[in-house]
């Protein structure tokens, strides 16, 4: 008969495990798998002994602290990768790993005020209501600066609590990016917007835009913010594009050369001031890569595009291709500009961000071309990486798989 208490106490503790969980389906049904697979080895036990008499408060936490220590209980806690802790009469009585690497293995058997030092959580867990286990309470700086962790509780019945505690801190960066991303898109579309509309005023205006020098100039000027804002929503459309299918791997396979001469022969159509600067170098008998012919286009005149605009005119912009014999091709654009500042470089990848807001908005740049590369980079399974020394230039390496399984 105790095991069968001592199982059916672990269904309960396992409830909570699982109610604590919530969308965590693998634990939920460990947990549930478990504590039924304990009720049934108790009632097809053979070596039962007899029932003891009722019950009182100190034995029903014994028979929780062994459910505690038992080691298929203790290998799902274990297991499990958020910070877990079990909390009797203001005390941590036991912690996970992952608890302990958060908070320090001092906690189990800590006052718990000690081992969580935020008032609100430490008043609800050292005087908790019985019966009760209230809300989330949101935490920041638990166990690491600028972490936020949102905690939750569940009642055990012995009056313990089961503590989880989860990292919510991706979330949140998350959130506040998407946040800053909409800020940044509005800026930079009113930007250009507010300069048409205010010269398309000035040119219905006979006395200020009536001579035929100054409605020239007013038209270059928003022709220019016009074609500046097309770019921007064309980079917009296309990020959102590369970030919906970023799960699912390119399969086609890829002639890059290919592509790199075609995307200099469709700059050099255009007959951008500086095409002229660009130096192809190939390995001989370059495998084709798995590829999405479009997206390493989109890429590469990004890249591209790039080293034309911060190289010094008159230097090569060098793209070279290479077979790393590790089933894996370099594709390595270099510059000779001003280069960029260590402390800019891993933020450069990032939506809107601009080294110099005011030369990148003066040569054309929408403040997304590397957020984008960054993207197809890796859709496309590779890596990116931005090298740069302070007046020499830049050097951008992306490596992306062959079609070689």
């Amino acid at each position: 008969m105790r095991r069968i208490v001592l199982a059916l106490i672990a269904v309960a503790i396992g409830s909570a495990v699982a109610a604590l969980l919530g969308a965590r389906g693998d634990i939920v049904m460990i947990v549930a798998g478990t504590g039924v697979a304990t009720l049934l080895l108790a009632l097809a036990s053979d070596d039962e002994t007899p029932a003891p008499g009722p019950r009182d408060e100190a034995d029903s936490a014994h028979v929780a602290s062994a459910i505690e220590d038992h080691p298929a209980f203790r290998a799902i806690i274990d297991a499990t990768p958020d910070p877990l802790m079990i909390v009797r009469g203001g005390r941590v009585t036991a912690a996970n790993p992952v608890a302990r690497d958060w908070l320090g293995a001092h906690i189990v058997g800590a006052d718990v005020r000690t081992a969580i030092r935020h008032p609100a959580a430490a008043e609800r867990l050292a005087n908790p209501r019985p019966g009760s286990s209230g809300g989330a309470i949101e935490l920041v700086g638990l166990g690491k600066l600028g972490r936020r962790v949102e905690m939750r509780t569940i009642a055990l019945p012995d009056d313990g609590r089961f503590v989880v505690l989860t990292d919510r801190t991706a979330i949140d960066q998350a959130e506040r990016s998407r946040a800053d991303f909409v800020a940044n898109a509005s800026h930079e579309l009113r930007t250009p917007l507010s300069a048409i509309l205010g010269f398309i005023e000035t040119l219905g205006d006979r006395d200020a835009g009536g001579d035929a020098a100054t409605r020239t100039r007013f038209l270059g000027v928003m022709d220019k913010e016009a074609r500046r804002m097309e770019q921007l929503v064309d980079d917009l459309l296309s990020l959102s594009r590369v970030e919906a299918s970023k799960f699912r791997a390119p399969s086609e396979a890829v002639d890059l050369l290919a592509v790199v001469r075609q995307t200099v022969g469709e700059i050099g159509n255009r007959q951008e001031a500086r095409a002229a600067d660009i130096v192809v170098e190939a390995d001989d008998a370059l495998p084709p890569v798995r590829g999405d012919r479009a997206q390493l286009s989109q890429l590469l005149h990004n890249v591209i595009g790039n080293a034309m605009k911060y190289g010094r005119a008159g230097t090569p912009v060098t793209v070279r291709l290479a077979d790393t014999g590790r089933a894996m091709v370099d594709l390595t654009v270099s510059d000779h500009g001003d280069g960029i500042d260590p402390e800019h470089i891993p933020r450069l990848t990032e939506r809107f961000y601009r080294v110099d807001s005011a030369r990148s908005r003066a040569l054309g740049g929408t403040g997304l071309g590397l957020s984008l590369v960054k993207h197809i980079v890796e859709r496309h399974r590779g890596r990116l990486d931005i090298a740069s020394r302070s007046g020499e230039g830049t050097t951008v390496t992306v490596t992306i798989p062959t079609g070689e399984m």
